[in-house]
């Protein structure tokens, strides 16, 4: 997959494809619906698949001091897309410039005059354009003016409930990841490097590999059954382990982290790329009197996820 982080001066293999235009927080199902009506123009008109998104978040852009909202960084969202097939990211700053273009700006500046698309899709619920004043309607009639085909996608719902980042962001919160996996069609998965912790892990038998949540909406605090990927490095691979996401109330540390033990694992992780896979909530984060006492824990948390991994 090809990531294209402007919208001006392309190159003319970035140009030409049909795209999916959204946010794509979680890649979740109702996404995958305008991805895959994208993938379906792309294949009738020999275009490559597309997506357009932003970076910023347009939230994060304009509410910048907000709780964090986000299930996916930058980087799980492009290797999301990548594994469904799409082939050109145009991740397109999101800054004053493209906040201050209007409805008719946006899409014959950015859409026909500067990534040439040939096709977009959106949902029925896309605005667009400063203040929001595009909607999708407004989209199929500038299409017809500025030379590209526009198609509203269906929405998707489970149970009579729309499928909506809100609803996984909820899910999460409440320690569902199962019904959070539901919505999104695959698990919620935390990605990044490995960056160096306090190493108290390997001290107690448990070396942990941490990763930095920041700007994430969190789950519920607690321990989890997980899936591991390493996706860069020498032990790529996939693995199956426990972790730790919260803030050590033990250690009377305050900024959360993730902590993942990899079962049957033994090597240096640094700088290594992990994608982490939230499987079952085991238990509330808690503080112990003394380390034995979590120990006794750890290990009863390590087994308890080991048998639910060994049924998922």
């Amino acid at each position: 997959m090809r990531i294209v982080n402007r919208w001006q001066g392309l190159e003319p293999v970035d140009r030409g494809a049909a795209a999916a235009i959204g946010n794509f927080d979680g890649v979740h199902l109702g996404h995958r619906t305008v991805i895959d009506t994208a993938r379906a123009e792309a294949a009738r008109l020999g275009a490559p698949l597309g997506v357009v998104t932003f970076e910023p978040h347009p939230r994060a852009f304009f509410a910048p001091d907000a709780p964090p909202f986000r299930l996916m960084n930058a980087e799980a969202r492009a290797n999301r897309l990548a594994r469904i097939g799409v082939e050109r990211l145009y991740e397109l700053p999101f800054d004053g410039a493209l906040a201050g273009l209007t409805a008719e700006e946006f899409a014959r500046d950015v859409i026909a005059g500067g990534l040439g698309l040939v096709h977009v899709v959106v949902g029925r619920d896309f605005r667009f354009g400063k203040g929001r004043a595009g909607a999708a309607d407004d989209l199929v009639a500038l299409g017809a003016r500025h030379g590209f085909g526009v198609t509203l996608a269906a929405e998707v719902a489970q149970d009579g409930t729309r499928v909506s980042s809100t609803a996984i962001r909820t899910a999460l919160s409440e320690g569902r990841p199962r019904d959070a996996a539901a919505m999104l069609g695959h698990w919620h998965r935390i990605e990044g490097p490995v960056v160096h912790g306090a190493k108290r892990g390997r001290g107690l038998g448990f070396p942990t590999a941490n990763m930095d949540v920041s700007g994430l909406h969190l789950p519920r605090l607690g321990v989890y059954a997980v899936k591991v990927d390493v996706l860069t490095g020498p032990h790529a691979g996939g693995y199956d382990g426990a972790a730790s996401l919260g803030v050590r109330p033990t250690f009377d540390e305050h900024v959360p982290n993730l902590e993942t033990c990899l079962f049957d694992f033994d090597g240096d992780l640094y700088g290594a790329h992990l994608s982490v896979a939230l499987v079952e909530f085991l238990r509330p984060e808690a503080r112990f009197d003394g380390l034995p006492a979590l120990v006794a824990q750890m290990h009863d948390d390590c087994a308890r996820a080991r048998d639910v991994l060994a049924r998922a």
